[in-house]
């Protein structure tokens, strides 16, 4: 259902080819090298839900280290990792590992990690944040040479915990944080699962945010909802969707998951209580039918041609006049250098 890069055709590009089988060497003591820059903190953030990244780095190498090469991203953020945390059957797990239980999860992660030590990933420290299968998962990039004070995986900054499925990772830098998060899907009926999954989520996230007011915030990452009827490409598709017929007993649950009257009103309530801005519709306040969106759906059946925005970066208000951005697939931010940096290293999109 995502919209995923394409695999380029072999015409005899000089593109990078499938990851090699020998790790490269790294600089040093692993920094990485910033020529140019005299820079302590992340400027330019990328978020993306890969939707299986090992499928993206088998199938799709070319285009994923072509675009980090050219974007040089200084943190990039990834949701549905889909890679199972390491402990095997009766065996304690550990969230923050990739799984080599098994001969194929051993090839798996070897193919992952080959990868990952190649250019242009061999620059960045990752940290992970799996489910016990092969489900959900967040991974963080971090350029080495930008080491995070903190780094939590959960909502409660607790240091050992994580949160189920692999929800969330939290960077505390010295001056902002970052938090990276999954957000659970809404479901379509009022079970377990479903409804009272995410509004708990969402009430967890508001009290997260009280509790986190101290250091400006950037939040990326697949939020699952769209907060108004310009964030999805047919309104009155997405308000009237329903799943084997089936009516929620409440109209506020009525409608597409993500963009559902209840969702969309906790999203409000999140957005003000949290004193955050949209990045992206806070630069586009246009409805854009060709790059505004960032999940299409599957080009069979109902949802041929139908989008949504999902994929977000919401930062504090006292940063919303020191950002660039885009919305495509995958979404990017860059922040305007602190005022200590000459003109001429200010980058615009």
């Amino acid at each position: 259902m995502k919209r995923f890069f394409k695999p380029i055709e072999k015409d005899g590009s000089t593109a990078p080819k499938k990851p090699c089988l020998s790790p490269e060497k790294r600089n040093g003591d692993g920094d990485c090298v910033e020529e140019g820059k005299n820079q302590k903190e992340p400027t330019k953030f990328v978020t993306w839900n890969a939707n299986s990244f090992l499928l993206r780095v088998k199938n799709d190498w070319s285009e994923l280290s072509k675009f980090v090469s050219d974007f040089d991203p200084d943190v990039i953020a990834i949701q549905e990792v889909r890679m199972p945390a390491a402990g095997g059957k009766g065996k304690p797990k550990n969230y923050g590992e990739l799984s080599d239980d098994t001969k194929a999860l051993r090839e798996e992660k070897q193919i992952l990690m080959r990868a990952l030590s190649s250019p242009p990933f061999g620059n960045y420290r990752v940290w992970w944040s799996l489910a016990e299968s092969k489900y959900a998962g967040t991974a963080l990039f971090v350029k080495k040479c930008f080491k995070p004070q903190k780094v939590y995986f959960n909502l409660d900054k607790l240091a050992s915990k994580h949160e189920p499925d692999g929800r969330v990772i939290l960077a505390e830098f010295e001056t902002f944080r970052l938090l990276n998060t999954y957000s659970p899907n809404n479901g379509w009926k009022e079970e377990e699962n479903s409804f009272q999954r995410r509004r708990k989520w969402d009430k967890r996230i508001v009290d997260f945010l009280s509790q986190t007011s101290d250091k400006p915030l950037i939040w990326c990452g697949d939020l699952n909802v769209s907060h108004e009827e310009i964030d999805v490409s047919h309104p009155d598709f997405f308000a009237t969707a329903k799943l084997n017929g089936y009516v929620p007993p409440n109209k506020e649950d009525c409608g597409q998951p993500g963009f559902t009257p209840s969702e969309r009103a906790r999203f409000g309530t999140i957005m003000k209580e949290g004193r955050l801005v949209d990045a992206y519709r806070y630069l586009h306040k246009e409805p854009d039918m060709e790059s505004g969106f960032s999940w299409s759906g599957n080009p069979i059946g109902k949802y041929r041609g139908k989008r949504m925005r999902i994929d977000y970066f919401l930062v504090s208000e006292q940063l919303k006049d020191g950002f660039y951005g885009s919305d495509h697939c995958p979404v990017s931010l860059e922040l305007s250098k602190p005022s200590s940096y000459s003109e001429e290293n200010q980058v615009s999109n």
